[in-house]
This record gives structure tokens, C-alpha cells and sequence, in this order.
């Protein structure tokens, strides 16, 4: 099976801006097809400097970024979720200046954001209507762009966990480029099987795939069932990048949310090269 394999900003940088240009022509070095750049700041991207360093390679660019307590969709103060709306539409034009196709992540509620209850009717009006006025909004200004929302984990939203919840989302949102977006790591807690969560998504509704190890370590020497995944993929006719995705435990913002507390490798950009060896031995054979 040929996967066109991406790797995240996450994996050298925190927070990306124009210190950390090099990164792109790294990525394509160590062999990597594509680069998803973490934004979770729109307003401090240095997108002009990123076109320009992309020229130079024949890198794919994706993105994903994960909104917060100040632009939360799930809020009951409509001030908050409106600068959630001006934030996403704000990544919506980054997106189509770089050329990207893909707006991954926790983009539908503040990641992290925890009411230590189940999700509300009135939370899913709230973060649905948002979202439409978004993807309305790329529908006009770039319809090339999907919006894809990320199924987390239970520790990091009680809104998304699960394919079958983020498909029905995306119904309820009900325009063409509304996606769903899986991540093995959360996967592994939270679906009861990785074929069948792709099953769920379908071709139809399948946008973007993150392919991190349960530990978040590298990928292919832990639990994931990266073979059945691949095959469940393949089977769909999914034909976007899979990208590794993982963090340092020096990093500050994001830490609090993803709990990393320790290494997984010498450095993170070591994780992503034995990662990607790992992950194209095992698709090979698909």
C-alpha cells in the first residue's frame, strides 16, 4: 500500500513561527511526503515565510490547531464562541495562501475544556451552528479546504471521542467539506475497533488521519494495530497523508492537556524517523 506519510510541526517546536522555517526542509530530508503545521496561535503564523520554504520542497502542507478557554464553541457566553469563529476563519484564509486542503484538530470546542459532565444538546447546537457559519465561510473563500474534527480522548473533551459521534456531527453540520479527523492514539481508548471506526467514517466522510503510537512513542512498537488500521484505510480508497505527530516533554502549553511527562526517544525528530521506517515496513505488506 503506498501512504503518503506526513509528520507535525509538533515534533521539533511548540509553537511554530519564523525560527523554526528549517523544519520544513527537514521534513523532506528525513523522507517525509507531507507537513502538518500546529497553529494554534493564527494571528503570530509567519504564513508568507512558510509559502516561501514550501517552494522549495514538494512537500504537501496540512494543518490542524486546537482552539481554547477564550474561543471555546461549547461556551454559553456567544462573545467567546464568536472569537472562535474569527479564529477559525482566520485559518481558513492560512490555509488557502499555503495551499493546504486540510484543517484537522480539536477545532470544534476548547481542547481541554472539561464541564465534568456529558455533553449537552444546547453544547451541540452551539458548536454545530459555529461550525456551519465556518464551513460556509470555506465554502465561499476556498472550497478546496476540508475542516476536519478530531476525535480525542476522554481526558481532553467530553464532546468528540468517537467515529460515529464525529460522523453524526458532520451531518448535523451538513455542508460538503465538514470531515472527520482519527487519531490512533485516541483511537485505542476510545473505539471499540480501528477497522470499524474507519468503516464508520467511510470514504465519504474520512478526511484525516494522525498515525500515533498508544503512548504516543514511536510508531509501530507498541498496541496500535497499525496493519488492520492500514487495511481499513486501504479498503475505503483513502488516499490523504498519515502523519506522526508527537511531543517533548519541554514543551509548556500543551503539556498540561496531553500529559507528557516523559522521553519516547533521543529526540523527537529521531521518533519520527524510526516511526516512519517502522510504519512503511508494515504498509508494504498491505
Amino acid at each position: 500500500m503506498n501512504i503518503t506519510f506526513g509528520v507535525d510541526s509538533f515534533i521539533w517546536t511548540e509553537n511554530f513561527s519564523e525560527k523554526d522555517l528549517w523544519i520544513i526542509k527537514k521534513a523532506e530530508e528525513i523522507g517525509f511526503d507531507a507537513i502538518d503545521f500546529a497553529i494554534a496561535h493564527p494571528e503570530t503564523f509567519p504564513t508568507d515565510q512558510v509559502i516561501a520554504e514550501l517552494q522549495k520542497t514538494h512537500l504537501i502542507p496540512v494543518t490542524t490547531t486546537t482552539l481554547d478557554a477564550k474561543r471555546n464553541f461549547l461556551s454559553e457566553d456567544a462573545s467567546i464562541r464568536q472569537n472562535g469563529i474569527d479564529s477559525m476563519k482566520q485559518l481558513v484564509d492560512i490555509n488557502k495562501k499555503l495551499g493546504s486542503k486540510i484543517l484537522g484538530g480539536v477545532n470544534y470546542a476548547g481542547w481541554g475544556y472539561l464541564t465534568g459532565k456529558p455533553r449537552t444538546d444546547l453544547e451541540w447546537k452551539h458548536s454545530v451552528d459555529c461550525m456551519r457559519e465556518i464551513c460556509d465561510y470555506a465554502l465561499e473563500v476556498y472550497p478546496e479546504l476540508d475542516i476536519c474534527v478530531e476525535c480525542v480522548n476522554r481526558f481532553e473533551t467530553h464532546f468528540l471521542n468517537i467515529a460515529e459521534d464525529a460522523v453524526k456531527y458532520c451531518k448535523d453540520v451538513g455542508t460538503t467539506n465538514i470531515k472527520v479527523h482519527l487519531d490512533c492514539f485516541h483511537m485505542i481508548r476510545e473505539e471499540k475497533s480501528f477497522s470499524g471506526a474507519v468503516k464508520t467514517c467511510g470514504k465519504e466522510y474520512l478526511g484525516y488521519v494522525h498515525v500515533n503510537e498508544n503512548d504516543r512513542g514511536i510508531p509501530g512498537t507498541g498496541l496500535v494495530p497499525f496493519k488492520e488500521f492500514f487495511t481499513a484505510l486501504k479498503e475505503i480508497g483513502y488516499d490523504r497523508p498519515c502523519t506522526i505527530e508527537s511531543f517533548d516533554p519541554s514543551f509548556e502549553e500543551l503539556n498540561g492537556n496531553c500529559a507528557i511527562w516523559r522521553s519516547f526517544a533521543p529526540t523527537g525528530e529521531a521518533l519520527a524517523i524510526e516511526g516512519l521506517k517502522n510504519l512503511k515496513e508494515i504498509a508494504k505488506n498491505i
